[in-house]
């Protein structure tokens, strides 16, 4: 998994200010275990053979030993200097409040220039629609790795692989409706049981070929890289499908904390990983055939059966992390301004974190299908991976190099001693996978491409029709005075108008006055934020201002991870001496119909790109939680 991700984990209850699990410890790394190192921890099933047919061993005779040991090495020092060193080591300390992933990092970036800046938007859009990508492809990839094993047992399973594969991967997105939180809580032990299995497992072979601990040694690696070639720069490509699932570590920050991540890897993760590495490669030493499934013919064959279901969870596990993770990043991205609002289900009273977007779940289920039935094999899909997750790992060091100038006030040259070594070897790796772009690597691009489209037309929209709508409307100010002095009928009651421009009088405002021409007793001016952390602190919620006896301003404060609570938000404002009652309240919403102008700030296709985006947008009253029969919709035609 890369990625931004929310994960099912943490069971126990969260902390409503910051959102972090207040767990023990132990079930902190446990959890993390579960689901942070779901994606890295079933990599053994694909990448060192895929690595190993990239070097040349495509037949049983066309690799040598010393081959395989620079392979080896290559991922093991993937695994230390990627995941490590930049994730572990420097990147879990890049935190926005707690949270971490490519969202938290942009804003982080953000608040670090104290702007906006376009440059920095564009890198956190780019990893955005990356991890979906990655989204996609992971369940596929690993899922279809796993039922694989089968047909060691006996070939006659072979035609039954990818219909097994597409009954689990249904399974899978049929239950995300239901919440993850009971499921969540077999995660850690599961993937505890996978972890000493595998390494367990591989300890005879190395016993048998102890040569093989030589590829510690860098040399190995370095020698590879410098005597085969283009050969060796193709191979990188597949090295790298040990370390996807790295950007998991910094993406689930917030649900178990530095630490407990940090100890999961170092102490049990990442020896396991080396160990069954270690021992893949031992194996086809000693026997180069093995390279056909080197990490299933390591267990005799009464075990084949029971690790194929063992690994069919795991990597279910997997992609349970990636899927809650594109909920959560989308969840984001509809906060921070680049997508319309969609509808999001909490599926736990508990876990704030815990939530489910339909309208996400079935495309992500549409493609990974897809995926599946066209490429049929994990040894195909393998081409397509990677590039989505190079891909966010170089636009994470970019963002980390402004954090730690900007944010941590180092030196720029400082910053860059750090970060650009780390860059260097992403933007290797990148290129590397760049080399698969025609054998299956478009994919992620492609959808990438589409997500980046969606995404900054809908930035872009928004911004011009912000504009163009504050052009047209009144000062707030000059209104209310007008109204102050000669004052319309007035009615019981409160009157909230949400409006994204508190200077300026709501569209609603102004059309209930025309149409009605009546005013409430108590009318207030709703504007809600984002904060660029990703929680805002319940006594920071409210911010009040009163404009006359009749008229006030009230800004309501979300994080960029939180779903906004509107009624419940403004009962916060009660302890400040407003008298807010539910029932007396009456909300008043306006409702845009989009019309393409002759002359926009964008093209003409991507006017009805954005329309058609919007048409998409959840309504309004179900996103901010307004109770739906206290609310009057107010419908204005706008040209953009």
């Amino acid at each position: 998994m890369t990625s931004d991700s929310a994960s099912p984990a943490a069971a126990s209850p969260a902390d409503p200010t910051h959102g972090h699990s207040t767990a023990s410890f132990g079930s902190l790394v446990m959890g993390s275990i579960g689901v942070v190192y779901g994606d890295i921890g079933t990599s053994p099933l694909y990448a060192l053979r895929e690595a190993l047919v990239a070097a040349g061993g495509h037949k049983a005779p066309g690799i040598d030993n010393e081959a395989i040991l620079g392979v080896l090495s290559l991922i093991l020092w993937a695994l230390i200097i990627v995941v490590t060193l930049k994730y572990v080591v420097l990147l879990l300390r890049a935190d926005n409040n707690g949270e971490g992933g490519p969202l938290a990092l942009m804003a982080l970036a953000q608040r670090a220039i104290g702007s906006s800046g376009p440059v920095v938007v564009m890198l956190g859009i780019i990893a955005a629609a990356l991890f979906y990508g990655d989204a996609v492809i992971t369940p596929a990839l690993s899922v279809l790795s796993a039922i694989e094993g089968v047909k060691l047992v006996t070939t006659a399973f072979d035609p039954y692989v990818v219909p097994l594969t597409i009954v689990i991967l249904v399974a899978l997105f049929a239950v995300q409706s239901r919440g993850t939180a009971k499921v969540a809580t077999f995660f850690g032990p599961i993937m505890c049981l996978w972890f000493i299995v595998i390494a367990v497992a591989a300890i005879p072979q190395i016993v048998k070929h102890p040569e093989v601990l030589a590829a510690l040694n860098p040399v190995h690696a370095i020698y590879f890289m410098f005597h085969h070639g283009i050969i060796a720069f193709v191979t990188l490509g597949a090295v790298f499908l040990a370390v996807t699932g790295a950007e998991a570590l910094y993406a689930d920050l917030g649900h178990f904390g530095k630490k407990p991540i940090q100890l999961a890897w170092l102490f049990l993760v990442l020896p396991s990983l080396a160990i069954n590495y270690f021992g893949q490669a031992a194996l086809v030493m000693h026997d180069p055939t093995a390279l056909e499934n080197p990490f299933y013919l390591m267990f005799p064959d009464w075990a084949l059966i029971p690790m194929v279901i063992l690994a069919a969870t795991a990597t279910v596990i997997a992609s349970q992390a990636v899927i809650t993770g594109a909920y959560s990043l989308t969840q984001q991205a509809i906060q921070l301004g680049l997508l319309p609002r969609f509808e999001i289900r909490h599926t736990s009273e508990s876990h704030s974190g815990q939530i489910y977007i339909p309208r996400v779940n079935m495309l992500l289920f549409i493609a990974v299908i897809v995926l599946v039935v066209l490429f049929k094999s994990s040894s195909s899909l393998a081409s397509a991976y990677g590039i989505s997750v190079t891909g966010t790992m170089v636009v994470t060091a970019m963002m980390g190099f402004v954090v730690i100038w900007r944010g941590w006030k180092w030196s720029p040259i400082a910053a860059a001693a750090l970060i650009v070594p780390f860059l260097v070897i992403d933007v290797t790796f990148l290129t590397a996978n760049l080399l698969k772009v025609f054998d299956g690597g478009w994919v992620p691009l492609v959808m990438g491409g589409v997500i980046i489209l969606m995404m900054y037309t809908w930035r872009r929209g928004s911004r011009l029709l912000f504009e163009k709508s504050r052009k047209l409307e009144f000062p707030l100010a000059d209104l209310v005075a007008m109204l102050e002095k000669r004052p319309p009928q007035r009615v019981a009651g409160t009157a909230v108008f949400l409006t994204s421009d508190p200077q300026s009088a709501p569209t609603a405002l102004m059309h209930s006055l025309k149409h009605y021409k009546v005013l409430h007793e108590k009318n207030v001016i709703l504007t809600i934020e984002t904060a660029p952390t990703p929680r805002i602190d319940p006594s920071e919620r409210v911010r009040m201002e009163e404009i006359s006896a009749t008229f006030s301003k009230i800004t309501l404060r979300f994080g960029f991870m939180e779903s906004p609570n509107v009624p419940k938000s403004l009962a916060i404002a009660r302890k400040t001496g407003w008298q807010f009652d539910i029932m007396s309240t009456s909300f008043f919403l306006s409702r845009r119909a989009l019309k393409p102008a002759v002359h926009s700030g964008m093209p003409r296709w991507q006017d009805h790109l954005f329309i058609a985006l919007s048409r998409t947008a959840n309504d309004a009253t179900d996103y901010f939680q307004i109770p739906t029969g206290r609310v009057v919709e107010v419908g204005t035609q706008v040209t953009i």
